[in-house]
């Protein structure tokens, strides 16, 4: 790639600006609602799965302790995207500065890599649960645990945190810029260094490997062990219930892994930076309002648990 000449107007502190989604009024404030409502249910379900673990011993299992991590992550990188965003549907748009760009793509990257190290941590835990039964409470110690969650979090923030200085070490044409998305993720910031990036998308391309492939393997590898388990078990409803479980984990997994592969692992050339943003609104919205929905909907513990948490409620309430 041709380095590209810098620009004029490089006076005062660099700046970045989002592009619109639309600039039709009546438009804007159907997004913002959208939008707004959307977040406001990933807030509410993601907190409520958090509540009933942490307030009902029957779900203090290795399970329900990483379903309870994963919802503190979907709703921390929700909220290091949507409030900003909001703030820039409705009125005039906001410029956000070179470091508060940097901020937001640090955590962004730090949460989001999180929230994949830990899933493939759910893909072993559903391994060693079904394929090995009566030595899952010897494995899966919460000194194991815990020390898997701190290390899926370790280790995505080391590598965002590389990932971001790399990226912020580029110059950027002009005083302020405008980034076509909503956020400040990785390729739409690249597109404006004037710099030969190509050193920088290799990087991309090996932390995205790293965070994208390489725990998706994991996870394939682990829910082969269990199709394997599970067609051999006996019980009609053993294999019932099991498919049950997995095929929760596994929407999700397919979601999260898939959209984020196509923003993170397409060659720049062919990508579409129109096609980004709608990509990256699934990982944003949708798969954080899974998550409840799906662990909720389809689990009978949960579900069992949140109604007598709210008829214990209730019953409190009335005296």
């Amino acid at each position: 790639m041709v380095a590209r000449s810098p620009v004029l107007n490089q006076s005062g502190p660099a700046e970045f600006v989002f592009r619109v989604f639309t600039t039709v009024p009546e438009f804007q404030a159907l997004l913002f609602l959208l939008f707004l409502l959307l977040y406001l249910m990933i807030l509410g379900g993601n907190s409520a799965i958090i509540w009933v673990v942490r307030t009902h011993s029957s779900l203090r299992t290795p399970m329900y302790f990483f379903l309870c991590n994963l919802s503190f992550l979907e709703i921390s990188y929700t909220s290091v995207v949507v409030p900003l965003m909001l703030s820039n549907i409705w009125g005039a748009r906001k410029p956000i500065p070179l470091a508060g760009c940097g901020a937001q793509m640090f955590f962004f990257l730090t949460l989001g890599g999180a929230d994949c190290f830990l899933l493939a941590v759910m893909a072993y835990d559903r391994y060693v649960a079904i394929c090995h039964p009566l030595r899952y409470t010897l494995i899966m110690t919460q000194k194991l645990c815990i020390q898997m969650v701190a290390c899926a979090a370790g280790l995505a923030l080391l590598l965002s945190l590389q990932l971001t200085a790399l990226i912020f070490t580029l110059p950027f044409c002009g005083h302020r810029r405008e980034i076509n998305h909503f956020l400040c993720d990785v390729p739409p910031v690249l597109r404006l260094a004037c710099a030969d990036i190509r050193v920088h998308q290799a990087v991309l391309y090996v932390v995205g490997i790293l965070v994208l492939t390489v725990p998706f393997l994991l996870i394939c590898v682990s829910y082969l062990f269990i199709t394997w388990a599970i067609v051999h078990t006996r019980s009609a409803e053993g294999r019932r219930r099991a498919f049950s479980t997995c095929s929760s984990h596994l929407t999700v997994v397919l979601l999260q892994y898939g959209f984020c592969a196509l923003v993170y692992l397409r060659p720049q050339s062919s990508s579409s930076v129109d096609e980004d943003r709608q990509f990256a609104l699934v990982y944003t919205f949708v798969t954080p309002l899974l998550n409840p929905l799906i662990y909720t909907l389809r689990n009978k513990d949960v579900k069992c648990a949140l109604k007598k948490a709210i008829s214990s409620k209730g019953r409190a309430e009335a005296l």
